[in-house]
């Protein structure tokens, strides 16, 4: 998952919601190994076989893992919020009546399959209303607004050089499938999911009234259009370096990139506060779509949009809209057998457009103060570890250790959830209109980020909504945020020993603590600032050693012939190792040189790894697995435990494992 904001995630996504039964809290488990698996061979298989082979995918699910697992149980907790809310009566304008109301609306199947595609009928007309080419500003305004994935993006951000206050910012959108390689690979797997794209947007036109033939007619120049969008964008890989992605100038200038698109209208019509500056991350692409829009005609343009709109309106509408959706992205890009139950995707809207109104219950329900303290205790500790990585390691310059110290410092810790909610009463939600209140969320949120264009960064906004099993490090406002929904069961459990749990949730804040340090986040000072607080030397000596850990998992198969891209993985792949090793530093420390008998039969620190490993337990299918490959910055689960344990010899001595062993590199890498 990534925004304008480049955030560091432990999770590209949470994967979509599983089984129709509740499950009970499941942390660490001695049932969960394979214990006739040899730790120094497979560590991923010897800690994760047992529940593996327990737990197979579910037919409404691409990936089924200890996150997707945690994450089934919060939907269980949000249903009951939900529906409670849903059927009592509840002050016009309350938390309470929106979500209420936003939930029962997505739930009334009945309602929606009455109303057929006649809530599309305004939106379409309004297409169809666009008289030449000089319209497109004020209507592509108007459905980023609501959401729409039009040609590009247009928000606000901090400004890379300047984090305490915040710019405008436009970058690279507009397609439909996952990645600009999808279009541009010339691979045999490339091409038949061009061709079964091809058909659901073909098949998606029908739906709203179109003959087969008319509708493949415009969904190739939907085709033709993204293509070139596509050719335009800059690949994943590059856009890990930040300073791709700043070039601040001024409306003018950025008219001049794009003469074929009136900007000046544009932004006029999104009513953004008055603003002299905008980061255009990529100007080759504000080019490239300017080429777009110049050279097809008003009705390529037209087919482009409508597709985007009802796309974008699919879930809120009947069920042949649904499943069309579904069959495409949910069968045959990501191999899902069978769509999750309305409840779960409704439950999943509303988290995901009213997440901090529903995050109050969620938080009264299932974390408060002791939670929040408890975890704080563990970053603490965690914290201390990193100091101390950074006094020892010995390829780093005491002038940049200085630096790195100011740093580190200055990271702040936001725990659990909001100090400060979010205030929704602007927000209009009306009982039986689901489609439109899909939208209007999307507005407010939308003017929202707008509206705090020219204004001062304020650094206590969450990117995440409370329930979310996840986390992430922001450089631009230097803090690591872990949302009441992953301090739970399996990654941080009270009944169990500190070893587990450094394993677990201390290797996770370790990691997002190193994300302040991977290849990305190095680039931004203490103050969020994009500027390079490195000496030559010491540059030199990171990407040395970040080049090790890039071929390293470069090596390992994905599935078939995809390899995984240790490029693309890299910032994870430095944050999983180090956080790894900061959280062992840390439990040793808590130890404090006491002898602690062995639990289950294992050590303190074969306890650790083993926690580590636990967390990541995951079944993927094979389609999901190559999205993945292409798209996600994060390697497979079972290269970010055995890529890791590889690399530490505190691992091979814990579990006795000798040389020659898969499980001990030769040439062992390590950045922190």
């Amino acid at each position: 998952m990534r925004k304008l904001a480049i955030l560091a995630m432990l999770l590209i996504s949470c994967a979509a919601l599983a089984q129709n039964t509740e499950t009970k809290d499941s942390g660490f488990s001695i049932s969960a190994l394979d214990k006739s698996a040899d730790p120094c061979s497979d560590f991923y298989q010897y800690a994760c076989g047992g529940w593996m082979k327990a737990n197979p995918l579910p037919a409404d699910q691409s990936i089924w893992g200890r996150f997707e697992e945690l994450d089934e149980r919060n939907q269980f907790i949000l249903r009951d919020i939900l529906q409670e809310a849903s059927t009592k009566s509840s002050p016009a304008g309350s938390n309470d009546q929106k979500i209420g109301d936003y939930y029962g609306s997505c739930m009334d199947e009945k309602a929606i399959e009455e109303k057929g595609a006649s809530p599309l009928k305004p939106y379409l007309d309004s297409i169809a209303a666009i008289k030449s080419k000089k319209d497109l500003p004020n209507f592509v305004a108007d459905w980023h607004g609501r959401g729409a994935n039009l040609f590009f993006q247009f928000t606000s951000e901090p400004d890379f050089k300047n984090a305490t206050q915040i710019i405008a910012a436009t970058d690279q959108a507009g397609l439909g499938l996952p990645d600009r390689d999808y279009y541009l690979k010339d691979d045999a797997k490339s091409k038949e999911l061009r061709d079964a794209y091809l058909k659901h947007v073909q098949k998606t036109f029908q739906l709203i009234g179109d003959s087969p033939d008319k509708a493949l007619a415009k969904a190739e120049r939907v085709m033709t259009i993204e293509t070139e969008l596509a050719k335009a964008s800059l690949d994943r890989v590059s856009r890990r370096d930040p300073k791709k992605l700043y070039h601040k100038m001024s409306v003018a200038e950025l008219a001049k990139l794009s003469p074929q698109f009136d900007w000046n209208r544009y932004i006029t019509a999104r009513k953004t506060p008055s603003f002299q500056s905008v980061n255009v991350y990529w100007p080759d692409f504000v080019k490239g779509a300017n080429t777009v829009i110049g050279s097809s005609s008003l009705d390529d343009l037209k087919a482009y949009m409508t597709w985007h709109i009802v796309q974008l309106a699919s879930p809120f509408l009947p069920k042949a809209f649904v499943d069309e959706d579904f069959n495409f992205y949910g069968k045959t890009l990501s191999g899902t057998e069978q769509i999750r139950p309305r409840w779960k995707r409704c439950v999943q809207y509303t988290d995901t457009d009213l997440g901090e109104a529903l995050g109050v219950a969620y938080v009264d329900r299932t974390f408060g103060k002791e939670g929040k303290d408890r975890t704080l205790a563990m970053v603490h500790a965690i914290e201390k570890a990193l100091r101390d990585d950074i006094g020892q390691v010995s390829w780093m310059t005491d002038e940049t250790k200085k630096r790195a110290y100011e740093k580190l410092d200055a990271i702040s810790n936001k725990i659990g959830y909001p100090e400060k909610w979010r205030d929704y009463s602007k927000l209009q939600i009306t009982r039986g209109d689901a489609l439109g209140n899909s939208f209007r969320t999307n507005n407010f949120e939308a003017n929202r980020k707008l509206a705090k264009i020219g204004k001062p960064l304020d650094k206590s906004e969450w990117e995440m909504t409370p329930p979310t099993v996840n986390a992430y490090y922001n450089p631009q406002q230097n803090n690591i945020n872990f949302p009441a929904g992953i301090l739970q069961p399996p990654f941080f459990d009270k009944s169990l020993d500190d070893a587990v749990n450094y394993g677990a949730i201390g290797a996770v804040i370790g990691h997002e603590l190193t994300h302040g340090f991977d290849d990305e986040g190095r680039q931004f000072d203490a103050q969020g600032n994009l500027r390079d607080w490195w000496t030559e030397k010491d540059n030199a000596a990171f990407n040395e050693r970040a080049s090790c850990v890039a071929d390293q998992y470069s090596g390992y198969t994905v599935i078939d012939e995809v390899k995984l891209n240790g490029k693309l993985t890299l910032g994870e792949n430095v944050a999983d190792n180090g956080g790894v090793r900061l959280a062992y530093m840390a439990l040793l420390d808590t130890l404090g040189g006491k002898q602690v008998a062995p639990v289950d039969g294992f050590t303190p620190e074969q306890r650790l790894f083993l926690g580590w490993g636990q967390i990541w337990c995951q079944n993927v299918r094979p389609e999901q697995s190559r999205v993945l490959a292409q798209i996600d910055p994060h390697s497979p689960s079972q290269y970010r435990i055995n890529g890791v344990v590889s690399n530490f010899p505190e691992f091979q001595k814990a579990f006795n494992c000798k040389a020659g062993q898969p499980m001990v590199r030769e040439n062992a890498c390590r950045v922190w």
